[in-house]
């Protein structure tokens, strides 16, 4: 009988360091001052029970490791399915913006990792995974469920241990997030006034719909079926489809020899990004069946799919941070330490310089919301957020989302620029890393010239209109 509890036991306990965390975050005022999300202190709970530290409870690495794999998918499916309102134009401008900041944010972090890494491993550590760096933004930028999937692809390329560094790196990310975000916030508050912002931020505010929501059922009677059910019917449907993509382009991309190899594994890394694409589609064919009256229902329930997409998120995140390895960390200390530091510091300041640049409304509130995307996932975003903007009267939540679904398609180009510096390991080919380097700075300075000239021309036109 002991072998039927053993798929699920990983998920039991994961539970219950989610209600421990609760009931500590309701006592400790400590936890509540600083923001720490639920899910990040339960994470640690699993870490210190788990047998890296007291050793009280077992858990399975790759059994954790495949939940983080899975439920990275299956919440960015989920936000894809929603229904999303039709954005006003003087909102569109904002969304734009916080869509490009945000691939900006990968190739830069990812510039930076990667030139760290190149150099350790050409000078004082000649054994390291050259595109070690190249995490960086994965596990900062992404969060846990993009670093470990696709650390563990590049395990396959050589590279040992790299799904648990791509969580250290991610766990990383989350301290910073909390550690120097709440600093980093008041910083800012004081600034304001100095900035000239006060006067300035009269945005009508139009909130996310993937904040508070009121629930509707709106799956008909007729059918029989439970909405929650329907909704997981979708999702799994669009993940099969997913799964037969990502088999049919590895059968393609066979006699592309070990690119078309290196490729392959990258895709299934980044197959939260494919099965997103295709959710997008479901939608896109459901909006076109309900203009022509063809679908009378919206069949996707908006509210249901956001809590499937948060709770996946949530249990995604105490998974990564209990599944940590603490004797890889140990092994891999130096390039971690330097990369995340470096980085971390690199996040503030270049976040702070962008948005000075990029928004004209709620700078300090766009600043918080995107440091904590840039450092963590949507959960510390909307943390950090909550502290200067309570009320959410800002369109930064809107932006975050909406700006989310610019990137994404921009993101893709970056799945092979990586398969070219991972190809340079593995095929034993190093001017490939120098040719992925010159790729990522030349996308990099493309984006972010045409962000700031696009930008610096809608503030002369807005100073001349305030004349």
């Amino acid at each position: 009988m002991l072998e039927m509890w053993l798929p699920v036991k990983e998920f039991l306990f994961l539970s219950l360091f989610f209600i421990i965390a609760v009931i500590l975050k309701r006592k400790i005022r400590f936890l509540q001052k600083f923001l720490i999300p639920t899910s990040i202190i339960g994470g640690f709970i699993g870490l210190i029970l788990g047998s890296e530290i007291l050793n009280w409870i077992t858990l399975d690495s790759e059994k954790l490791g495949l939940i983080i794999y899975h439920l990275m998918a299956i919440g960015f499916i989920s936000i894809a399915l929603k229904e999303r309102k039709t954005v006003p134009v003087n909102h569109r401008r904002d969304n734009i913006n916080t869509g490009l900041a945000i691939v900006t944010s990968y190739l830069s972090q990812g510039i930076l990792g990667f030139a760290i890494t190149l150099f350790l491993a050409y000078t004082i550590l000649p054994g390291l995974f050259p595109p070690f760096g190249l995490l960086l933004p994965l596990g900062f930028a992404q969060g846990p469920g993009q670093a470990y999937s696709i650390g563990l692809s590049w395990e396959e390329l050589g590279f040992l241990n790299g799904g648990n560094i791509g969580l250290s790196i991610a766990t990383i990310g989350f301290l910073w997030a909390i550690i120097f975000g709440i600093p980093l916030i008041n910083i800012l508050i004081r600034k304001k006034k100095a900035w000239g912002l006060e006067d300035r931020e009269k945005l009508i505010n139009l909130k996310s719909d993937d904040m508070e929501e009121k629930h509707t059922e709106n799956i008909p009677r007729r059918m029989f079926m439970d909405s929650l059910t329907f909704q997981v019917i979708l999702i799994g449907v669009v993940y099969l489809i997913t799964y037969f993509t990502l088999r049919g382009a590895s059968l393609a991309l066979r006699p592309l020899g070990e690119y078309g190899y290196t490729v392959a594994q990258l895709l299934w890394g980044f197959h939260f990004i494919v099965g997103t694409l295709f959710a997008i589609i479901v939608r896109i064919v459901l909006n076109a069946l309900k203009r022509k009256d063809w679908l009378r229902v919206n069949y996707p329930d908006n509210y249901i799919l956001q809590r499937i997409s948060a709770g996946s998120f949530d249990f995604m995140i105490v998974s990564a941070i209990a599944a940590l390895s603490l004797s890889t960390f140990r092994e891999n200390w130096l390039p971690i330490v330097l990369v995340t530091s470096i980085g971390g510091i690199f996040t503030i300041i270049y976040t702070v310089f962008l948005c000075r640049r990029i928004y004209t409304n709620y700078l300090i509130e766009h600043i918080a919301g995107l440091y904590g995307q840039f450092t963590g996932t949507i959960t510390t975003s909307m943390a950090l957020l909550r502290e200067i903007d309570p009320d959410s009267e800002s369109n930064v939540p809107e932006n975050l989302v909406l700006g989310g679904a610019v990137a994404l398609p921009l993101g893709i180009p970056l799945m092979f620029i990586l398969g070219l510096a991972v190809t340079g390991y593995s095929a034993g080919k190093p001017v490939f890393y120098f040719y992925a380097m010159g790729l990522f700075i030349i996308y990099l300075a493309g984006i972010l010239i045409y962000l700031l000239l696009k930008n610096k021309r809608v503030r002369q036109q807005d100073n001349k209109k305030e004349l």
